[in-house]
């Protein structure tokens, strides 16, 4: 492969890994592997003019736009940071600032580099105007109403001197606690685990609800001052002006003078960043001078008055004991690897989850290997490859299980995907206690008494083998447990009934429907309106609902094509659960759009697609997921869809506006 062929070959790997980084919050590959891909492409651009392209990943910021966000312009661009892993690297640059700086002293400020999502922050007369994602570097996402819930930003300056009118920036963080305590919820959900505190800051900020937003406890740290106006010509200066404002900035934040004092921050920090309740990933080095900053400029895509430094992902080798197969509350297996306890970023690692098969098979384990297990800016830990010198010449490789190690059952794999599957649904124990563990969940139905301990008890003495026995407990029952008393009856029987008014939308979420999570329950719950029309819709119905495709709309039709399943929504709905939204919030307003189908496509400035599609329920029409010649028009906003747009025209389906559909429906 020539030079010019690897320029093609390396921007179009580059695309793809920017797409799954931050459009889909799924990265492949490292930073670092990242970073020295970026370095390659640079290096050949350069010795390769006439390959110019103005779309080069060189030449662009990656982008973190949403459709369901307003997008607005920057004020001022925000650029990313040349990146480099090498303290030499950081010494070089010092050295090549001073020569462009001649007969000057050049003053840094050293800081941390936050691992979370960054934000641009908009004041106007001391209050808050607009938050805005970083984006593709010249536009971003208005996420002004997610980020107020945010109490570490001020939505009110105090103190004095602060400008009329100013941006500052900064990153929007998830603490380790609130990132523990959210993957411990999802992984009882058996929902995803986000990788690191950074996916979930960002995933989070992109969250449609902003009592969601305040829920998962993010915070903040701001570390630079944008304006016309600023009180200081420096930047530290600035910043501990904006501190006096009520901005947090990082007590970090230090002044340094020599590339003696830049190496003993690096040596300092490579430490003490284990210690702190947020993830870095590393440092970030400033000029202090405002008018020196200016001088200095910029490259296509970053200042050259300053840099960041990388931390190189924490890493250590142990020993495989075994590998354990656990059975989830869906019936995936799910297979672990069980370490020699190992030190690794301020913890002690005995597991690692290995996910599936296909990674077990890529990774090659075998018997006793030596495992390097990773962390970095990662709090869950990873198995990231074999030390094959230490490996035993007559290793076997590790067998994936073909039976259920529960009940015995022979596997089947889902097609399509990685995972292997116990079809026992109803005779598994994992599978049914993990159910009855989710039905009383706090954010289900919020049965308290009944956990993981207390499951098993119940299901092992014939109590509770499926949801429907929870509401057939009585305090005889109960009390004949051991280590039973009157006061923990009590507290399950007064759980239960309280679960009673548990509104309609968390009983869906509570049936462990396969693949309908919180947030899409609540959106199949508003459509259907009761639990009737719910088990009654067809495919194409469910498809209209927003966030459900093909493979959802499969599962709620096999679930409740399932007779257990009906008899215990039966069973539910006998002992008083909720089964239907509010009237409130299913009325029929006008017969307006009667018999229509309509797709909702873009993003709109009045209301959410969500309000769109209720009030297009609410109004006697249909939603539908896709344009077909049954569609009675696309209700388009800004941005929509190219190919739903030429479907629309190929098909003749008139096209209605935001306002006009607003006029449509009288409001």
């Amino acid at each position: 492969m020539n030079e010019q062929e690897r320029i093609k070959q390396l921007r179009d790997e580059l695309n793809r890994h920017n797409h799954s980084y931050y459009v889909l919050n799924r990265p492949e590959i490292s930073d670092m592997e990242f970073d020295m891909l970026m370095h390659e492409l640079e290096d050949l651009e350069s010795r390769h003019p006439e390959m110019d392209d103005p779309l080069s990943p060189t030449r662009r910021v990656g982008s973190d736009l949403t459709k369901g966000f307003e997008q607005v312009p920057h004020v001022y661009p925000m650029l990313s940071l040349a990146n480099t892993y090498s303290v030499e690297e950081v010494d070089q640059w010092v050295d090549r600032v001073e020569k462009n700086l001649p007969g000057e002293k050049a003053v840094m400020v050293g800081e941390l580099k936050f691992d979370g999502s960054g934000i641009s922050l908009i004041y106007e007369h001391g209050r808050l105007l607009r938050a805005v994602t970083r984006g593709d570097g010249t536009h971003g996402d208005d996420v002004t109403a997610n980020v107020k819930t945010i109490k570490s930003i001020p939505l009110t300056l105090s103190g004095t001197g602060w400008p009329d009118f100013f941006e500052i920036r900064g990153e929007i963080v998830m603490p380790w606690k609130s990132f523990e305590r959210l993957n411990a919820e999802r992984a009882f959900n058996e929902e995803p685990l986000f990788a690191n505190p950074r996916n979930a800051a960002s995933g989070t900020l992109k969250t449609q609800n902003p009592a969601e937003v305040a829920r998962r406890g993010l915070d903040s740290y701001l570390y630079y001052l944008l304006g016309e106006n600023l009180p200081y010509d420096n930047h530290y200066d600035n910043m501990m002006a904006a501190k006096s404002w009520g901005f947090k900035v990082s007590e970090a934040m230090t002044l340094l003078y020599s590339i003696d004092d830049v190496d003993k921050y690096i040596n300092y920090w490579d430490t003490a960043r284990r210690d702190l309740p947020v993830a870095t990933d590393g440092l970030v080095f400033k000029i202090n001078s405002l008018r020196q900053q200016l001088n200095l400029g910029l490259t296509a895509k970053s200042p050259r008055w300053a840099i960041a430094y990388k931390f190189k992902a924490e890493r250590a080798l142990t020993r495989l004991r075994f590998v354990s197969f656990d059975v989830g509350r869906m019936g995936i297996i799910t297979p672990v690897a069980n370490l020699e306890p190992v030190q690794l970023s301020g913890t002690v690692v005995k597991r690692a989850s290995l996910h599936n098969e296909d990674i077990m098979r890529q990774l090659d384990i075998r018997d006793d290997d030596m495992l390097y297990v990773e962390k970095g800016g990662e709090i869950i830990p990873k198995i990231t490859g074999v030390d094959l010198s230490q490996r035993r010449a007559d290793a076997q490789p590790i067998q994936f299980v073909s039976h259920c190690p529960a009940c015995g059952t022979p596997l089947v794999r889902v097609e399509g995907e990685a995972a292997w599957v116990c079809p026992n649904k109803w005779g598994c124990q994992p599978q049914i206690t993990g159910r009855v563990e989710h039905f009383v969940g706090r954010r289900m139905m919020n049965i308290d008494g009944i956990g993981e301990e207390i499951s098993e008890v119940l299901f092992a003495t014939g109590l509770v083998t499926n949801i429907g026995d929870i509401y057939d407990l009585t305090k005889d029952k109960l009390m004949n447990l051991e280590r039973f008393g009157e006061k923990s009856a009590k507290r399950i029987l007064d759980g239960i009934e309280q679960s009673k008014s548990v509104p309609f939308d968390r009983v869906v979420y509570a049936l462990s429907i396969p693949y309908v999570g919180e947030t899409t329950a609540k959106k199949v719950a508003r459509a259907a309106g009761n639990i009737d029309r719910l088990m009654s819709m067809t495919q194409t119905e469910l498809e209209g609902i927003e966030d459900v495709g093909s493979r959802i709309a499969e599962s709620i039709i096999d679930y409740f094509a399932a007779p257990v399943n009906r008899e215990n929504i039966e069973r539910l709905r006998a002992a008083g659960v909720q089964m239907s939204m509010p009237e409130s919030s299913t009325r029929q307003l006008s017969n307006a759009l009667d018999g229509k189908s309509v797709v909702v496509s873009g993003v709109f400035s009045h209301h959410s697609r969500d309000e769109y599609k209720a009030l297009i329920e609410a109004h006697g029409g249909k939603n539908a997921g896709s344009i077909s010649k049954k569609t009675g028009f696309v209700l388009a906003g800004e941005n929509m869809g190219p190919a739903k747009l030429e479907k629309a025209n190929k098909l003749g389906v008139p096209i209605m506006s935001e306002d006009d559909f607003l006029k449509l429906i009288g409001e």
